[in-house]
């Protein structure tokens, strides 16, 4: 078979999945063909040198190619995949028109993203139920209050330094977690504190902080229309989740 430098690197196949492609028509070879080229091919691939630089930068590009398809979290089919890059590369009639690649891979990510979409609206409901019985049992723990916002916090020590307002800088140290206790972020782990002004965070941290004085540490409850709301900003904070944080006011910019 002969030999193939597949230079098209991960930028470009993303390219080729989300936009229209070089106008084809017929194919070059036959299925059965490619199929047994790619058999011998993976026989060999166990056993196959890297001699040159040019060997090392295709192998390279290959790795590239296949991260990005893993992205898509679809079954790619390798046979018609191997089909299309190597007619590609011989300028080789192809197996479909560009409008009808065009359609496919709309149609394929439309439908990628109408079933994440039900996905979040399924979690979001189930998150907001989950809440709302995790934060009715932890208001009746010894110490908490709920603000008129439906903020939930505890006094773990308490400063005697100064109040900051909603405008102020302050620096905290912190750690979050979801209503398991599963951990999505912590100034302690990172070694470092957190310096922000007030007004820039999500709102049961900007209402939260101006109740502690310096040397104070709360633990917040959050309810999600205080946090993130449906808008769950990654995978661990899922939508309308309910977060949990202790936070210790370190200082207040100025004061």
């Amino acid at each position: 078979m002969k030999k193939r430098y597949l230079l098209l690197g991960a930028a470009s196949i993303a390219l080729m999945l989300t936009s229209g492609c070089d106008k084809p028509t017929d194919p070059g070879k036959s299925a059965a063909k490619v199929t047994q080229e790619a058999a011998a091919e993976d026989k060999k691939s166990t056993a196959l040198a890297l001699t040159s630089d040019m060997d090392k930068v295709s192998y390279a590009v290959g790795m590239d190619i296949g991260n990005s398809l893993k992205t898509l979290g679809a079954d790619i089919n390798r046979e018609a995949l191997f089909a299309a890059i190597n007619g590609q590369l011989d300028n080789a009639p192809l197996l479909i028109k560009a409008e009808e690649a065009m359609a496919a891979k709309q149609a394929f990510f439309k439908k990628r993203a109408d079933d994440a979409n039900k996905k979040r609206l399924a979690a979001g409901k189930e998150n907001i139920v989950a809440g709302e019985k995790f934060r009715a049992e932890y208001a009746k723990g010894d110490g908490v209050k709920t603000t008129d916002t439906g903020l939930m916090y505890e006094v773990l020590t308490e400063g005697t330094g100064a109040k900051p307002s909603a405008t102020d800088k302050v620096t905290v140290n912190y750690k979050g977690t979801l209503m398991d206790g599963t951990e999505f972020d912590s100034s302690y782990k990172r070694g470092q504190p957190a310096t922000f002004p007030l007004n820039g965070v999500i709102k049961g941290w900007t209402e939260g902080v101006q109740l502690m004085s310096v040397g104070s540490k709360y633990k917040f409850v959050i309810p999600p229309e205080l946090a993130y709301g449906a808008n769950g900003p990654g995978k661990l904070i899922g939508p309308n989740a309910t977060l949990v944080f202790e936070v210790e006011l370190l200082s207040i910019a100025d004061k």
